[in-house]
């Protein structure tokens, strides 16, 4: 899985969820994850999470730390399972740092505050996921906590280059671990 660290801010605002973003505008192709700083506002036009629709729940973050990935000839189940593994990987990363996390689901929360959004998702030819952290919990529209604001983080460039090694590994691990077995 190729990775890489976007350094202008980008404005998540929830369209950038869609086939072969990463390719068209940064020459990616094929499995990928990306990752970017700058402001999150997903409106409920833009929701691909149809309960936070339901729920007329909104998403903002003055300040996020977001990762996109798209990777192919994944069904949606397994695109889930993907994307509980990036969280794992980022609930991983932070514990390693001396934070005391709590995973549910898909969310991370710190000190009983949201830090994470994330949702998978499939296109007609890949599965996409978002996760986003939080850098500053100022404005967010539940009790949040933030990479920066509330653990201290200063270098989210290195924490965000760190997550995307490792969860890369891990899923070039897992397909490689699947070819060295003989079927029974």
């Amino acid at each position: 899985m190729k990775t890489l660290l976007i350094k202008e801010n980008i404005k998540y605002e929830g369209w950038q969820l869609c086939p072969h973003w990463i390719y068209k505008n940064f020459k990616i192709q094929g499995d990928s994850i990306v990752a970017f700083l700058g402001e999150c506002e997903v409106k409920l036009t833009e929701m691909v999470d149809i309960e936070d629709v339901i729920n007329n729940e909104p998403i903002y973050s003055k300040s996020m730390l977001s990762f996109i990935s798209e990777q192919f000839n994944v069904g949606l189940v397994e695109g889930v399972f993907r994307q509980r593994l990036l969280i794992c990987t980022i609930k991983e990363v932070l514990e390693s740092r001396g934070f005391k996390i709590v995973r549910d689901g898909d969310d991370l929360f710190y000190d009983g505050k949201k830090l994470t959004v994330s949702i998978a998702t499939k296109s007609m030819t890949s599965i996409l996921i978002h996760t986003g952290i939080n850098i500053d919990s100022t404005g967010a529209p539940v009790k949040a906590s933030g990479l920066t604001s509330e653990l201290g983080i200063k270098d989210i460039n290195e924490f965000a280059l760190e997550v995307m090694d490792r969860y890369s590994k891990e899923i070039d691990d897992i397909i490689m671990a699947s070819t060295k077995v003989r079927g029974v």
